[in-house]
């Protein structure tokens, strides 16, 4: 049976009444349920701005194509929940067949936890004694919850030991030796430090070494020939430390072996370079870990997804935000901003305007240029046309810094409201 993310807690998502802690919605709807808002099914021109809206049918589009890729290279999925923090997009990505998911922070683990997710890769290391302590806990009251941690110290698997060894978890804690590179995040610098570390997990007794991982996609940020160059020689490495691990037999608690990458930019040669390892002492589940794709974008993923074309992923976010000022010619303000957008990789592109009668248009020749904490500048050439009181929409680049800025984001059906997603961050 697959995992699955608990119906009752889903449910209950729809019980929140809208108001004041929620942006986005005008105040003629508060006081009424989620649940109240998606049976009026209300157009999107109802709400206000500025507001962060999702596609029902990209993201259908987007869960499905992930799917078949993963299906059709043999591989499996544990999306990382740190992009939306949406238990209800998740539900969908396993539906759709996903292993498990991934999460980042020990926060992100409790969150999914308390909807129901029994298997979490947790990509990063845990030596706080305090978490270590509830994720002990939490494998006694759930003895199906099965996570697994990232390691990459021998000092960070002797403070795990000492914990563990003092709560005493119900059965040894899975974990996987990570594998960094110079100046990257964290994980082993080489193969020495990433055989000691693996070889003191498995003296440790209350941890069980299931396999390696690591992150390829902060080795580029492009697909140049030399950025995938440099993420698929870091693969090799990682593939290389896996058989190491194998011939030394430091596998051998473990049911399978587990290698883990990928983000939303080069899962394809995850795929190619870890999906080629075969079976060694026992069977090898090499698992993505892709998040961004879900909702994908209009900016740094449009440009470095392998999937491409009609057939690829499709944007699913769109900002809107209504003009406020034109002080100058060729200069609008709208009302979205930093706190309602990303900005680190790219800046919102503009696609269409509503106007004031309700005809839309699209926009060819506006540029956002900047951002201030609640303004977006929008240059516009001489061709355009834009009014007071209109609502400009724009693509987003960058959804991991999206979601964050929102608690309730509308999922639209054309220009109809037919869902309504929580985040919690």
């Amino acid at each position: 049976m697959g995992i699955r993310v608990d119906t009752a807690a889903l449910a209950a998502l729809a019980d929140v009444r809208l108001g004041w802690p929620y942006k986005g919605f005008p105040t003629r709807y508060d006081g009424r349920t989620v649940a109240e808002l998606i049976a009026a099914r209300p157009a999107l021109a109802e709400l206000a701005t500025p507001l962060l809206v999702i596609e029902a049918a990209a993201v259908e589009h987007n869960v499905e194509t992930m799917a078949r890729f993963c299906a059709a290279r043999g591989v499996d999925l544990a999306p990382h929940v740190k992009t939306a923090m949406a238990p209800q997009l998740v539900a969908r990505q396993l539906a759709a067949g996903a292993w498990g998911v991934s999460a980042a922070t020990i926060a992100q683990v409790r969150v999914f936890r308390a909807f129901g997710v029994d298997r979490v890769v947790l990509a990063n290391e845990l030596v706080d004694p305090d978490a270590l302590a509830w994720l002990a806990a939490e494998m006694h009251r759930r003895p199906t919850f099965r996570p697994v941690c990232f390691v990459d110290s021998v000092n960070g698997v002797r403070t795990m030991r000492a914990v563990l060894a003092a709560v005493q978890p119900p059965r040894p804690l899975d974990v996987v030796v990570e594998l960094g590179a110079p100046a990257g995040r964290a994980g082993c610098r080489d193969a020495d430090a990433a055989d000691a570390v693996a070889r003191e997990v498995a003296g440790s007794g209350w941890l069980r070494l299931v396999g390696a991982g690591g992150f390829e996609g902060a080795l580029a940020q492009d697909r140049s020939a030399l950025g995938v160059a440099a993420v698929r020689t870091y693969l090799r490495e990682l593939r290389d430390l896996v058989l190491r691990l194998d011939r030394s037999g430091l596998f051998g608690a473990a049911d399978e072996i587990l290698a883990t990458a990928g983000g939303s930019a080069y899962f394809d040669d995850v795929a190619d370079i870890l999906g080629g390892i075969g079976r060694l002492s026992r069977r090898v589940r090499v698992v993505l870990r892709s998040g961004a794709y879900v909702l994908h974008d209009d900016g740094h993923y449009r440009e470095v997804t392998p999937l491409q074309g009609p057939e690829g992923f499709r944007p699913a976010l769109r900002i809107r935000g209504r003009v406020l000022s034109m002080p100058e010619p060729g200069l609008a303000l709208l009302d979205f901003g930093k706190r309602d957008v990303s900005f680190d990789l790219g800046l919102p592109v503009p696609r269409t305007v509503t106007r004031t009668d309700g005809s839309v248009e699209r926009l060819d020749g506006c540029t956002v240029t900047t951002l201030a904490d609640q303004h977006a500048f929008l240059s516009y050439g001489i061709g355009e046309r834009l009014a007071v009181g209109d609502v400009v929409s724009c693509g987003v680049s960058h959804p991991c810094t999206a979601l964050d800025k929102w608690r309730l984001i509308p999922v639209v059906d054309g220009d109809r409201v037919v869902d309504v997603i929580r985040t919690f961050f």
